[in-house]
């Protein structure tokens, strides 16, 4: 359950209204995003390639993955290189496109009810409910200020966050194989995932 709600959160909240955006605030960027992955999934002109570029186009657009980054790290980010903090949020990033691709693609038309907005400072929690299959699914997302727009930073599911599982995680394999074991697993999960969505594709065709 808490992975599928996982990319059910991604999915809705990388979606757009087509006739206006507002980001000025964070309800306004989770609201104004709300329908833009649900256009482009069911939008037959486009292959399933096209498709998912515009989607992954959208991920990169709506999160702070260097903010998720260094809080996966916690300490470790400290410690490490601008190099090494550079190549682990683009492994980072890469690795929530290829975990919630396939997820993301067997969507079906979910309820989202928008609960409150709380604002402190450049920092924002979006409250939200999704109803998916008569089960409420309480989701808050994080968000923070740069410049004129709101970016989410975590996305807490059920009471759990996004980032302390990641953290949890990934601190157990630097701990044992420092950062360059952590590089090198998560480059293996990426091409696991990868792998897996193109047998997908493949069974699909």
């Amino acid at each position: 359950m808490m992975f599928r709600s996982v990319a059910l959160t991604f999915l809705l909240f990388f979606s757009f209204n087509v006739i206006a955006v507002d980001y000025s605030t964070p309800m306004g960027r989770v609201k104004d995003t709300t329908d833009r992955v649900i256009s482009i999934l069911k939008d037959d002109s486009l292959d399933r390639d096209a498709r998912w570029e515009q989607i992954a186009a959208l991920i990169y657009e709506g999160f702070d993955f260097r903010s998720m980054s260094q809080s996966v790290l916690a300490t470790q980010w400290r410690r490490a290189t601008e190099e090494e903090r550079k190549k682990f949020t683009e492994f980072f990033s890469q690795y929530i496109e290829a975990t919630y691709r396939s997820k993301i693609e067997a969507y079906t038309d979910q309820e989202i009810i928008y609960k409150d907005e709380v604002i402190k400072g450049n920092l924002g929690v979006v409250e939200t409910v999704i109803m998916a299959g008569g089960i409420e699914i309480p989701v808050n997302y994080k968000l923070r200020k740069n410049e004129n727009s709101w970016y989410a930073y975590d996305v807490v599911i059920e009471g759990v966050s996004l980032v302390a599982n990641y953290r949890s995680t990934f601190a157990a394999i630097v701990k044992n194989e420092g950062m360059d074991g952590l590089m090198s697993d998560i480059q293996r999960r990426i091409q696991r995932y990868k792998e897996q969505n193109s047998a997908d594709e493949n069974t699909e065709g």
